[in-house]
């Protein structure tokens, strides 16, 4: 083996010493060499010097370049405060700190009705189509109105019980009067007989302009005009109705014929009214009536009548008959708060802002409330960050994935280009030019455009962060190995020439041996250097990417999207502890390779002084 292959060869001092050792050592070409060396029988300074390795001798130059070592020790202290950090830190990764605060939350919110709500009799129907008919039959000022119901033309008669109630009858033509000179003139239309009593109930109608009389114990209708009088007859089977009932029991309603009885009672201003021999009485409280059952000397509250919805703000808060007595006395006297106990006991202040026609009823209450962008303190040294999560941990962890990432996607760039650049460079010929065209071929495909696109497909598949991470790692290396693919090829293409390889190829070691087991190691050195200058490439790129959404995803964190947690001008300005530090951090760590790199870089270099 030559000895070019010797690791000690290249090395000015070492080469000098072997020839004056296959010559006389008293010769006069060594005189002055020998001179130099000491014969003490301890090894002093000067013996350690003039024997030293060649890995001592790279590791001396290293150490006496003083940025290499600021370098190594920024690195370290990357990886300490990363990896050793969050093992001691107390706190996970992604653990979420909350603050109490009084805050003014909406707690329910009050509209006055303005729509009509149906009440229909058991066994009969009424369709949307007939309820806008209703609407547009009430729009024009007409006491009558034909809908369709179960595809037959029904004609109803409007009712008006009050100014928020109407009750619709349908009814049945049963005959009319002509009205000619004051004089009434009577035509029956269907086997109804029209006694003297009904008569005079209809003239008496007539002539005070009622729509509707009572007659023999039912309802009739009359459609008035100036020269005739259309008398129909039906059943009340559709109430409409602009006032809420709020049942006091849970489970009861209040069917059409309660509210019938209690909407006649409201208009005629009684206090009572009896319904399916029950009694009820009804106390007005300015526009709250609140109706009781009577039953002997137990009175209990059955329903409260009002024109005032009230809604919760959330699905967890219940709204008590009182609290809405509360809210709508309260609107009536436009108060602008008001005291309210509660079941538990707790008295509290409300307030009543009007937003145009909706009331917002607000109260002051211990929240716990998400503590994001806490300033740097005792607890959190860093503060917190937009999500409520310690700083300090998350850049701990973050340090982890970017510094990992960046390992990783080197050596998947060092396994593919030492392999392809090894086998370019010891084949040449054939198998040099397709290897070297496709290197070509992956240095003109514009790499952060394909990011950006690969990033835009994950988000849609919308994987696992933790399989995104491995994924971003395998495409960052499939992407960088070409650098390196070119380095090797050039040294072993240096090296294949070298006599030790002769005889390599003389013993008949195997082609893969000779590769790998001799040219590359002689390239290690270079690769080392490459390596190390490219991590701090690496990191920036995943850095941007994480910054552009692209990269790692919450809630993992990596310095890049913790930066890309600002992004908007406000943050930006206000809260510096979020992105200042996640900053420095890829500045010194970047820097930190780069020096490193740079002192490898001279330490290898056999020009160098010692």
């Amino acid at each position: 083996m030559s000895d070019n292959n010797l690791p000690n060869s290249g090395i000015p001092e070492y080469e000098e010493q072997i020839s004056c050792q296959e010559e006389d050592i008293f010769t006069d070409s060594c005189s002055n060499i020998n001179e130099h060396i000491s014969h003490s029988g301890t090894l002093d300074d000067e013996q350690r010097v003039k024997m030293i390795s060649p890995a001592m001798l790279v590791a001396k130059r290293f150490v006496r370049n003083r940025l290499a070592i600021i370098g190594l020790v920024i690195i370290l202290a990357m990886f300490i405060f990363s990896f050793v950090g969050g093992w001691l830190h107390p706190y996970p990764e992604t653990k979420i700190f909350y603050k109490k605060e009084i805050t003014s939350s909406q707690y329910a919110s009050a509209t006055i009705n303005q729509n009509w709500y149906e009440e229909i009799k058991e066994g009969h129907q009424f369709t949307s189509i007939n309820k806008a008919a209703f609407a547009l039959a009430l729009k024009d000022g007409k006491t009558v109105f034909t809908t369709p119901v179960n595809g037959v033309n029904i004609l109803f008669a409007i009712k008006k019980v009050s100014d928020d109630t109407q009750v619709l009858y349908g009814t049945e033509r049963i005959g009319k009067i002509d009205i000619v000179l004051g004089d009434y003139i009577f035509k029956e239309e269907t086997d109804f007989v029209f006694s003297n009593n009904f008569k005079n109930a209809v003239k008496n109608a007539i002539d005070n302009k009622i729509s509707f009389i009572e007659a023999d114990g039912k309802e009739y209708f009359l459609e008035l005009s100036r020269r005739e009088c259309i008398i129909y007859t039906g059943e009340a089977y559709i109430l409409l109705t602009k006032n809420i009932y709020d049942m006091y029991e849970q489970g009861t309603k209040a069917d059409f014929n309660f509210k019938y009885a209690a909407e006649t009672a409201f208009s005629n201003n009684d206090n009572s009214f009896t319904l399916n021999q029950i009694n009820y009485e009804i106390e007005y409280h300015d526009d709250i009536r609140t109706i009781y059952a009577v039953s002997g000397l137990e009175k209990k509250p059955f329903t409260n009548i009002t024109k005032l919805i009230i809604t919760p703000a959330s699905a967890d808060i219940f709204l008590s008959i009182d609290f809405k007595n509360a809210v709508e006395n309260a609107m009536f006297n436009n108060l602008e708060s008001f005291m309210y106990t509660n079941t538990n006991g707790e008295t509290i202040e409300y307030l009543i802002e009007r937003n145009d026609m909706e009331y917002v009823i607000r109260t002051d209450k211990m929240t716990d409330l998400i503590d994001t962008y806490a300033s740097p303190s005792a607890e959190h040294l860093l503060g917190t960050d937009g999500s409520g999560m310690d700083l300090m941990v998350r850049l701990m962890y973050g340090g982890r994935v970017s510094l990992t990432i960046g390992f990783v996607v080197v050596l998947i760039e060092m396994i593919i280009g030492i392999i392809i650049g090894g086998l370019s460079g010891y084949f040449g010929g054939w198998v040099d030019t397709l290897l070297m065209r496709v290197v070509e071929i992956f240095n003109c495909i514009p790499t952060m455009p394909i990011y950006i696109i690969l990033g835009a497909a994950l988000d849609t598949m919308k994987l696992d962060p933790s399989v995104r991470i491995y994924l971003l790692m395998i495409i960052l290396g499939i992407f960088g190995w070409p650098g390196i693919a070119r380095v090797v090829r050039g040294q072993i293409l240096s090296l294949r020439e070298q006599e030790f390889m002769v005889a390599n190829e003389a013993t008949g070691l195997s082609v893969s041996r000779r590769i790998f087991r001799h040219l590359v190691p002689n390239v290690i050195p270079q690769l080392i250097v490459y390596a190390t200058m490219s991590l701090g490439g690496i990191i920036l790129t995943e850095a941007t990417l994480s910054f552009l959404n692209l990269g790692v995803k919450y809630p993992y964190a990596s310095w890049g999207n913790i930066v890309n947690s600002v992004n908007d001008s406000y943050v930006l300005q206000n809260y510096w502890f979020v992105w200042i530090p996640a900053g420095m951090l890829i500045l010194i760590t970047v820097l930190g390779f780069n020096f490193v790199g740079d002192g490898l870089r001279d330490a290898f270099d056999p020009k160098m002084k010692r």
